[in-house]
């Protein structure tokens, strides 16, 4: 069916009130825009604390109350004017933008769907003055204290087709308390009040970020997360990222924001995520308050209507600058490393013009020398019942942890119940936060003592993230001009191959040395292995080389060692470490544990498990009722 044609009409000059209707249409959405808009503007007044109360959801009134700088009277009917604003004056101001508002149009488009009044006292004035209706309303005196209380009562009351699209009270109420959350976790500095239907909801007095972060993300957060605090140029990144064993099935859980103003701008959640990616699983999603300032002339904030996303004068600098110091956040998530702060970021290593190098300090040292450093002789302090000769093995197999898993698969152990020495000798906390190995669960788990408690370790999962942070050391360190160590093979590996896979072989050699394998075809249907990488030497050499010809086949060689590196490497490190049900000696326990101590990112495996949990004495103590 056709639709008819419209009627044809002369062009003319839209009215006022018909003009700041089609704007409110792009400012005032629903009810949470308003409080957005009404809160943005009781901040830039210098707000230190701001009530808001709210009736239906909003839709019948929602009351804003500062203590900001009021509005003087002469001033009050350009508040409510269209594109009158004390915030801008000239194309340099709007380039330059430090408020959170600036445009001048959202009163006017409030007062053109809505009923609003505005009662607002300067400190210099005996006493408050009042404005009802828009710029034509008459100005009249008030009382009240100094600042700015807006009411805006019946909501979209002259445009009742707008309001058909609203939804349910509790619904429209939820809108207006995600955005009261998003702006107080922004600003810990002042108190927000937040009142629905006379009832208070929520109180939070000034306080430092940590306390208004936990307040409003809660305890689990608070629990699990990792401060930042980097900066570099123009650029300082500061927060909370939460630790990846906090993870959520949803992504309610990130704010992030530039300088003061909640974003969601897909390059910024691209960067937290890429940071996330070695420890998070795929459909799992992180936690984080994060807040990113920099000169306001290099963020142009204008590309939006309600100003929620933001455009990047030089977006790869930020991108890199953010995902590196998340990045570096979540590397120190080792035993030893819990609760601290990465050393920050210098201005030198980020350079928005391009051919900087975003590898950090640690990562450009050769692999040569990350392989090879080894732990002193005796880990264990002089005079202990762990310095006897008979411990002699723990060292070296600490000190040697390339061969910790070469001798044979099925053979128990023989010690795997040593005691932990007497307190008096007992190792710092600080040097051996993991403890000692007691003894082997199952074949799958290990149990250590350590100065706080009980400590179980998922051995698998612990020994394939320190297998995958060597192999991208290693991969790094052919970059800065280091030879990838291999281990050739004395009796070649061969096996049956298709057509596919020997021209997978044949085509791509550079990448297959590159990742550390040679390869080669011995007939038209059979693939010799003739060495592999060193820190693989223990794995089924002919299972590593199906997997790198089938990423090299379906990937190409060059995506496989720039886009898909990490995720081979994963692959390769999971099919190398060590199995379940594979016994271990208390020395090969004590060096996978002292591993762990040394390895970023050791909390979780590839996969965003954790590799490890702490069972405190006070936990134990519960679980057998002592002390009740």
């Amino acid at each position: 069916m056709n639709a008819p044609l419209p009627t044809h009409r002369p062009i003319q000059q839209l009215n006022d009130q018909l003009i700041s209707q089609i704007a409110a249409g792009e400012v005032v959405e629903r009810p949470s825009a308003v409080v957005k808009e009404l809160l943005e503007n009781a901040l830039d007044a210098g707000a230190t604390q701001i009530t808001v109360r709210l009736e239906e959801g909003g839709v019948k009134r929602i009351a804003i109350t500062d203590n900001g700088r009021g509005i003087a009277p002469d001033q009050l009917p350009l508040a409510l004017a269209r594109h009158a604003t004390s915030k801008i004056a000239s194309l340099t101001d709007l380039e330059n933008v430090a408020t959170l508002g600036f445009r001048g149009e959202a009163l006017a488009s409030i007062a053109s769907v809505a009923a609003v009044s505005i009662t607002s006292r300067t400190a210099d004035a005996p006493h408050a003055w009042e404005i009802v209706g828009s710029h034509q309303g008459t100005v009249a005196p008030s009382s009240g204290p100094c600042g700015t209380t807006i009411d805006v009562q019946d909501l979209y009351f002259n445009t009742p087709a707008r309001r058909k699209f609203l939804k349910s009270e509790q619904t429209e109420y939820g809108h207006c308390a995600e955005v009261v959350r998003r702006i107080a976790l922004a600003r810990p500095d002042v108190a927000f009040s937040l009142t629905h239907n006379g009832r208070t909801i929520d109180h939070w007095k000034e306080c430092e970020m940590a306390k208004r972060s936990a307040q409003i993300l809660g305890n689990d957060f608070a629990e699990a997360r990792l401060a930042i605090d980097e900066a570099a140029g123009p650029l300082r990144l500061y927060g909370y990222a939460g630790l990846p064993t906090a993870s959520k099935a949803r992504a309610d859980g990130q704010f992030f924001y530039v300088n003061g103003r909640f974003v969601r701008d897909k390059l910024l959640v691209h960067a937290v995520r890429a940071a996330y990616q070695d420890v998070l699983h795929g459909d799992r999603f992180p936690s984080y308050v994060l807040a990113l300032d920099l000169d306001p002339a290099l963020v142009d904030v204008n590309v939006h209507p309600s100003k929620i996303e933001v455009r990047f004068r030089d977006s790869r600098a930020v991108h890199q600058f953010v995902f590196h110091a998340v990045q570096r956040a979540l590397a120190a998530t080792s035993a030893t490393a819990h609760g601290s702060v990465p050393a920050p970021i210098t201005a030198a290593e980020v350079t928005p013009s391009g051919g900087s190098d975003w590898r950090r300090p640690h990562e450009q040292t050769s692999f040569g020398t990350q392989l090879t450093q080894t732990f002193s002789p005796s880990p264990f302090p002089p005079g202990s019942r762990w310095d006897a000769p008979e411990q002699a093995g723990v060292a070296q197999s600490t000190a040697n942890y390339g061969a910790m898993f070469a001798e044979s698969a099925a053979r128990p152990s023989a010690s795997s119940a040593m005691p932990m020495p007497a307190s008096s000798n007992a190792p710092s906390n600080d040097d051996f936060p993991l403890g000692f190995a007691l003894a082997q669960l199952h074949g799958i788990y290990i149990l250590a003592q350590n100065t706080r408690g009980l400590v179980l370790v998922d051995m698998h999962a612990a020994h394939e993230r320190i297998l995958y942070e060597q192999l991208k050391n290693a991969l790094d360190a052919q970059v800065d001009g280091h030879d990838m160590q291999v281990q050739a093979l004395l009796i070649p590996v061969t096996f049956f191959a298709d057509a596919i896979e020997v021209a997978t072989a044949t085509d791509h050699q550079e990448t297959l040395k590159a990742l550390g394998f040679d390869i080669a075809a011995l007939s038209p249907t059979t693939l010799a292995v003739r060495a592999v990488p060193t820190l693989l030497k223990n794995a089924d050499a002919q299972t590593l080389a199906r997997d790198v010809l089938r990423d090299v086949r379906e990937f190409g060689g060059s995506r496989v060692l720039i886009e898909r590196r990490n995720e081979l490497l994963g692959t390769l490190a999971c099919h190398t470490a060590v199995r379940a049900n594979r016994i271990l000696s208390t020395p090969e326990m004590n060096a996978l544990l002292r591993q762990m101590e040394s390895t970023e990112r050791a909390d979780q495996c590839n996969h965003g498990r954790p590799t490890w949990v702490q069972l405190d004495i006070s936990a134990l103590d519960k679980l057998f009722l002592r002390g009740q």
